[in-house]
């Protein structure tokens, strides 16, 4: 009944095979057994991509596996390699079976409920000793980890941890398994995770390095830019609202109390315990190449990284510190110091759970990546976000015609952000040609809310095109990285704050240009984080083009934000409703911007601070429109922006506000 559940939940129409007098097919099922792959005798995963590897070394046409809806759990992530990819310019196709719906799910079904405390409604399930996990999914919907939220103004932060005296929070002092716990600190751009070590004498002692990690920089944990709230998360103790759960993995028992309506003995339960479902990537020498998917659901993985005593020190979209470093006073360096940019060059990123690197000629389309513990899909990321310790080297990537929703961080993000991602010390290294184009992406950064829809860093050539993006908690679209330090002669600003005493000062151009932000329509952003907007820029990006987007709403912050060291920049064309300030750039240390050209728009928000003539800039023929007299050609931009055609039969843009939440 839950396998059912899960697989109606997410129904997708797929598109049928093709039919190619060459085509090998194979057949696949969640129980399927053997090694025929036949019609008759479907065969599992496993199976099936064994079988490819043994036919693909000479193909003379297109070899497609054919997977039967239902859900394929995973005991371990899917790995493509060289090995698995197609030949001869055919392609090795994994899609769904006509009208089939089939998931990859790293999630178990979680069922054998029992209520275990009548007053507080909490009921339980054993999911077997040493799982852990930071998501749980009811009813395809994201619970929240036991929580309680708590006063900033209660506590006194040092080197050690936090302290109170408010008698209200002694009970603190008595909770159970306190190395469990964690703190969250919301603040202006970045979502921090600071784990417990132990709390007594109402003091709060932190894990380190993550503490003191997380406590200099900019946006710090004790001195963010924004104090946006602060939560103790994940003790049994805290449970006390529908909704919440909590996993003790010493016992295997998972606890939670059910939302208004909710009956435990028919609900559909998800606890994901895979940290990424598939791995595509082989090497420079052999990459992983001609692989499409097609009509799949990809959902129910949970990243354990922020559990350990590294914590979760975000920094930007995605990109974290980590490590031991030559910390400073406790009370200094929450404006940025020498010793944080040693750090700078060594972030490191939130590895996802669809991972491509190392490959090219490869497709997802048609499908779905929903319920997700952490970045849905990584492509060309620095080694470290890829399990296959291969990063970078994705060209010729293709996610179109999909749906990326209801997940713990960000949608897509391409490129690194180390030094080999914007200066390859191997050509191969490139990340290039890269298209996302006719997805709808929403409702995600519901455990990390410091992320974008698509991020692209360090990429020649990319093609973000006709997205819808809704329903996020901070920043709509983001391009480029860096700020500006790394480009040709570097930034005077940034060797007076200390940054070439740990990474070269360049004199070539990175690998960002001429990629492409074009018909998309991004509404209901910034809904809950500051500093950011709807289409957010950093560094150098000679031939970027920013045109014929539609923005809507974002909480009163920026439309488009040239923020530090942005430049090279073309703003054509594109549709500002119902922001803040239409177009900013911030200047503030940020040398060597400009080169802007920005030219016939349409905004319901006149201001902006990106002149004609300044900085090398073109800045004309923009309109400020009252009163939504929009003109004829403000008109074709709302109408064209968005999908062109998508998933389930949708034949255009949803011009209206999604479902979902962000917590």
């Amino acid at each position: 009944m839950v396998t059912a559940a899960l697989a109606a939940a997410f129904a997708l129409v797929a598109p049928a095979t093709s039919a190619s007098a060459a085509t090998t097919t194979l057949y696949a099922a969640p129980a399927g057994t053997g090694t025929a792959c036949t019609s008759a005798q479907p065969c599992a995963l496993s199976a099936a991509q064994a079988a490819v590897r043994s036919l693909n070394a000479g193909m003379s046409g297109d070899i497609v596996v054919e997977l039967a809806g239902g859900v394929y759990r995973l005991s371990q992530p899917l790995r493509l390699t060289a090995a698995d990819s197609g030949t001869n310019g055919y392609t090795v196709r994994w899609q769904a079976a006509a009208g089939a719906t089939p998931v990859i799910s790293g999630a178990r079904a979680v069922t054998g409920w029992s209520l275990a405390d009548s007053g507080k409604n909490i009921w339980r399930a054993s999911v077997g000793a040493g799982i852990d996990s930071r998501q749980l999914y009811v009813d395809g919907a994201l619970a929240t980890r036991a929580r309680t939220a708590v006063n900033r103004s209660d506590f006194t932060a040092s080197s050690t941890g936090m302290r109170f005296t408010s008698g209200a929070l002694s009970y603190l002092n008595n909770l159970a398994n306190q190395g469990r716990i964690e703190m969250e600190s919301v603040g202006s751009f970045t979502d921090r995770y600071s784990p417990v070590q132990s709390i007594a004498g109402n003091l709060i002692t932190m894990k380190q390095p993550a503490w003191n990690n997380n406590n200099f920089g900019y946006d710090t944990f004790t001195s963010p830019h924004r104090a946006g709230p602060l939560y103790l998360v994940n003790a049994y103790e805290f449970l006390d609202s529908p909704g919440e759960w909590y996993l003790d993995p010493g016992t295997g028992a998972l606890s939670y109390i059910p939302l208004a309506g909710q009956s435990m003995g028919n609900v559909s339960v998800e606890l994901p315990v895979l940290q990424s479902l598939v791995q595509v990537g082989g090497t420079y020498d052999a990459p992983a190449h001609h692989l499409t998917f097609s009509g799949i659901t990809f959902t129910g993985t949970s990243w354990l990284g922020p559990s350990s005593d590294q914590g979760y020190v975000d920094q930007q979209t995605g990109a974290y510190m980590a490590g031991n470093w030559s910390w400073p006073a406790f009370t200094s360096c929450h404006e940025g110091c020498r010793q944080f940019e040693a750090t700078r060059p060594n972030w490191f990123q939130m590895p996802a759970a669809v991972q491509v690197s190392a490959a090219n000629t490869i497709t997802f389309t048609d499908s779905r990546f929903v319920n997700l513990g952490q970045t849905a899909i990584g492509i060309g990321n620095d080694a470290n976000a890829h399990a296959s310790g291969v990063g970078l080297g994705a060209s010729g990537i293709t996610v179109t015609r999909s749906e990326i929703a209801r997940s713990s961080a960000g949608g897509v993000v391409v490129g690194g952000v180390r030094a080999d991602a914007h200066h390859p010390s191997d050509a191969r290294m490139v990340n290039r040609d890269i298209t996302v184009s006719d997805n709808r992406i929403h409702d995600l950064g519901l455990d990390h809310r410091g992320i974008v829809s698509v991020l692209t860093t360090y990429v020649t050539g990319t093609d973000v095109s006709h997205n819808e993006v809704y329903n996020l908690p901070y920043t709509g679209m983001s391009i480029g990285y860096g700020w500006g330090s790394n480009e040709p002669g570097g930034s005077t600003h940034y060797a007076n704050r200390g940054l070439y005493d740990f990474q070269p000062r360049y004199t070539t151009a990175t690998t960002a240009s001429g990629n492409k932000l074009v018909g998309n329509y991004v509404h209901d952003v910034m809904q809950q984080m500051t500093d950011g907007g709807c289409i957010y820029t950093l560094s150098w990006n000679p031939g970027a083009v920013i045109s014929d987007n539609h923005c809507l709403r974002t909480n009163g912050w920026f439309g488009v934000y040239f923020d530090e060291g942005s430049r090279y920049y073309t703003v054509r064309n594109n549709v500002l409703a119902n922001t803040g300030t239409w177009a900013t750039a911030n200047y503030w240390g940020g040398e060597n911007m400009g080169n802007f050209t920005v030219t016939g728009n349409w905004s319901t928000n006149g201001s902006t601070n990106v002149t004609n003539g300044d900085r090398g800039n073109v800045v004309n023929n923009n309109v400020t429109v009252t009163n939504g007299a929009w003109p004829s050609g403000a008109q074709a931009v709302i109408a064209a922006a968005g999908p062109r055609g998508g998933p389930s039969g949708n034949t255009g843009p949803i011009k209206g506000v999604g479902s979902g939440r962000c917590l």
